[in-house]
């Protein structure tokens, strides 16, 4: 069962493949403007808003059908490309556009015997993209 995806990485629960996310985390800020002006109080200004965050966090198990290392190449390269991904999770599509990448960290938790990295958790950082 597919539980949400960015771009082409999906998330999904099945006998073959379990990839996830977890420690979701959406916030947003709005902008103001301070005018100070002589012997009064200064007036604040509502200028807009600045695009969402996201922050949440993947687990990529190779015990769980999952290619650790494919899967982060994955998220590298939205990263490095600026490509903005659209951002789904269960059956609500988040922003008003798509998503960009701007910071991944990957934590290998385990190898196997040759080195090659079989589970990894991947903490990852999103700039709401909005279209002019």
């Amino acid at each position: 069962m597919v539980i949400g995806c960015l771009g082409d990485i999906v998330f999904q629960v099945s006998e073959e493949v379990t990839e996830t996310i977890r420690d979701v985390e959406w916030s947003g800020s709005a902008r103001y403007a301070t005018h100070q002006r002589h012997n009064m109080n200064a007036l604040t200004e509502y200028t807009g808003v600045d695009p969402d965050a996201m922050k949440f966090t993947i687990t990529l198990t190779r015990e769980l059908g999952v290619d650790v290392v494919a899967e982060i190449v994955k998220i590298w390269n939205l990263e490095r490309s600026g490509e903005a991904a659209r951002l789904v999770i269960g059956d609500k599509a988040y922003g008003k556009y798509r998503w960009n990448v701007v910071k991944h960290s990957a934590k290998y938790t385990a190898h196997d015997k040759k080195g090659n990295p079989i589970c990894a958790e991947v903490a990852l950082e999103l700039q709401e993209y909005l279209k002019a």
